[in-house]
């Protein structure tokens, strides 16, 4: 069985405290984007030693295979539900890593969902998030995969009506990685944020007035490779551009009619229009 976990972006992004378990509270916009990895997962073979056959194609994914997120919602649900006896998954990589939109997560919430539907373990969607929360903050999000505004570490979601598809989105990725704890202890916590809620009612045209993304002066003052993709965005007419998460993607929000340059960028960036 296949499926096609895509990516997302925020949409403003508040750090509003510091938590006494290390982690921090944040509210944000979330919004699944059109950007895909390919996720196949099959029963194993009887000549298969290990309980997770895990094999990955496309972008290279450095680390331990163990640490994938893929093979950690796999073994989570093989613990619960023991004739899952052996498993093969193969990601085929197409979102950037480390790139502030949530390939990895996504990578992982999909791997519940599939695993659950394939061997129709009857897991309703209350019980997906609980399994997702172990994986990470921004796990959550994937099994709904719908607008949401986010709170707590990002797990507290509020689906939320939104839909962007009057416009198109460019996204760019300088390849740069950002090290997301490296980000928050630079951060400066203030609590003098507008309310998000009522901020993205607003038009689109006047987000780039009340909406912000709290990790962009860490990141641009320390890579301004990511603030020159930002302005040449609102150069080329962005109504609304932004860093996502803690970067180094960013990304500008268009009229579709307006939506017709190639970005001058070096070639080794990855781009690509929604």
């Amino acid at each position: 069985m296949i499926c096609f976990p895509n990516a997302k972006i925020n949409i403003g992004l508040q750090i509003t405290e510091k938590r006494a378990d290390g982690y921090h509270n944040i509210n944000s916009v979330f919004y699944p984007i059109g950007i895909r990895d390919i996720l196949e997962v099959l029963s194993g073979t009887a000549d298969q030693q290990e309980r997770i056959n895990f094999q990955s194609s496309g972008i290279d994914i450095p680390g331990n295979f163990s640490d994938n997120l893929c093979v950690k919602a796999a073994s989570l649900l093989m613990k619960d539900f023991p004739h899952l006896d052996k498993l093969r998954i193969h990601l085929h990589k197409i979102i950037p890593m480390g790139a502030g939109i949530g390939g990895g997560s996504a990578d992982g919430a999909f791997t519940l969902k599939l695993i659950n539907d394939k061997f129709k373990l009857k897991l309703d969607e209350a019980q997906l998030i609980d399994y997702a929360s172990t994986l990470g903050s921004d796990c959550p999000f994937f099994i709904l995969n719908k607008p949401c505004h986010a709170s707590g570490r990002g797990e507290i979601l509020e689906p939320i009506e939104m839909d962007l598809k009057g416009y198109k989105i460019l996204l760019i990725n300088p390849g740069i990685h950002i090290n997301t704890g490296w980000a928050f202890s630079k951060i400066d916590i203030r609590n003098n944020h507008i309310s998000l809620k009522k901020a993205i009612a607003l038009p689109i045209s006047e987000w780039r007035q009340y909406i912000e993304n709290d990790f962009e002066k860490v990141v641009f003052s320390e890579f301004p490779a990511v603030e020159t993709i930002k302005d040449m965005l609102y150069q080329n007419g962005a109504m609304y551009a932004s860093m996502s998460g803690s970067g180094s993607s960013v990304y500008g929000i268009f009229e579709a009619s307006s939506a017709n340059f190639q970005p001058k960028i070096p070639s080794t960036y990855f781009y690509k229009w929604i």
